[in-house]
């Protein structure tokens, strides 16, 4: 095996700006079992992918034949702390912070791909090589943890003890032998843990840990927001506050990432109008807007539609009426997914303005389940308006 090469890999690796490094063998995985099993349980929700990428996560030489070692490597794209008052402010949206700046594929893929040519360039110029930027077939953390980047946390994220999980994960499988050790900074005995700790279990609003290290999908904000392209179930979205594109509480939470330092990567850096920004300034956005205002940016997945879903779900939760006018125009947007929350969202904050908009669409609305959402958003309005007479009606009895 290679000593040499493995240090000079580190140090290109560094010099791209992957702080932690490692390296294993390319073999089988070892938990994919567990992993089967999570998917069986049904915690996948709607990411069909997973399951259909099952036999290619068993054995990375499935992506690569020639495969012999996997690089592992991290990226930190920790920045800044969102301001307490506009985090908190209902009529702001939080949006995760690995989607503030760049998308993270596109800049570390293209660092991936310099590595490999750096790798040619040391005599290895018959190397077969393929990169993994968090969207291939590959259990990354798995593979992380083994190179001793840090532990798989009951968060499920990977929490290295030195800076935390603010961390995005990529691989490089080549086809020559490295020297299989730890190369990122560490002892070679992993250290840290979780001990005791549950705080980030106790803090997630929608209970989406069936247990330490296993998520239920299904209930995970991060899911709801971006990976389901449907509607949000109902007993969920009060529950989502203001979050908009993912959610950050079970890494804030972690008293491993009191350790976090900013990264010095302007990319990650937040693009103006992605921290915190007013929701009454993004419910209306047409496909160009929103084109135009998310080109090069994570939150382009979400599509205009489901983020303007989101948008919707967390303007119901604010529940001011200020926001009727905006949402008496979703109400009439093309798209039905935006229409049936906007129809939730003015139910939820009622009044005879959201009333009077919710019945003139009923009259006009061709979709079921749009449909549906309207009459129960009138159910809604008129139960507040029933709990508020009987409220003011209760001082005179």
């Amino acid at each position: 095996m290679n000593n040499t090469l493995s240090q000079q890999i580190q140090k290109r690796a560094r010099d791209l700006g992957f702080e932690l490094v490692g390296i294993t063998p390319a073999e089988q995985s070892q938990t994919i079992q567990r992993y089967r099993q999570w998917i069986e349980n049904g915690y996948a929700g709607k990411m069909g992918y997973l399951e259909r990428h099952l036999p290619l996560k068993e054995d990375t030489r499935r992506l690569l034949q020639e495969a012999k070692s996997i690089i592992s490597l991290a990226m930190n794209y920790y920045t800044i702390d969102t301001p307490k008052a506009l985090a908190e402010n209902p009529s702001r949206g939080q949006i995760s912070r690995y989607a503030w700046g760049d998308d993270y594929h596109d800049v570390i893929r293209e660092r991936l791909l310099d590595l490999v040519d750096f790798i040619k360039t040391t005599g290895e110029d018959q190397l077969k090589s393929r990169v993994f930027v968090d969207s291939g077939p590959v259990l990354e953390r798995e593979y992380a943890q083994k190179a001793k980047l840090g532990w798989i946390g009951k968060n499920t994220n990977l929490i290295n003890w030195r800076s935390g999980s603010w961390y995005f994960l990529a691989e490089v499988l080549v086809s020559i032998d490295l020297v299989s050790k730890d190369l990122g900074g560490e002892t070679e005995t992993l250290r840290g843990s979780c001990g005791t700790c549950t705080k980030c279990l106790e803090a997630c609003p929608t209970d989406a840990f069936i247990e330490p290290n296993v998520l239920d999908s299904r209930l995970c904000i991060s899911y709801l927001t971006i990976e389901l392209k449907d509607s949000i179930p109902k007993e969920l979205r009060s529950k989502m506050g203001n979050l908009i594109f993912g959610c950050d509480i079970c890494q804030e939470v972690c008293p491993w990432n009191s350790k976090a330092v900013s990264t010095g990567e302007p990319a990650f850096q937040p693009r103006d109008g992605n921290l915190a920004p007013e929701l009454l300034s993004l419910v209306n956005m047409t496909q160009a807007e929103f084109s135009e205002k998310y080109r090069g940016s994570p939150i382009k997945r979400a599509k205009r539609r489901g983020f303007l879903r989101n948008v919707i779900v967390a303007i119901g939760n604010w529940g001011s009426r200020a926001a009727v006018p905006a949402l008496r125009k979703a109400l009439v947007d093309d798209e039905p997914l935006i229409r049936g929350h906007a129809a939730w969202a003015l139910g939820q904050i009622g009044g005879k303005q959201a009333e009077q908009a919710l019945h003139a669409q009923l009259q006009q609305e061709n979709d079921a389940e749009v449909i549906s959402e309207i009459q129960d958003a009138l159910q809604n309005s008129n139960d507040k308006n029933l709990g508020t007479n009987k409220s003011t009606n209760s001082h005179y009895n």
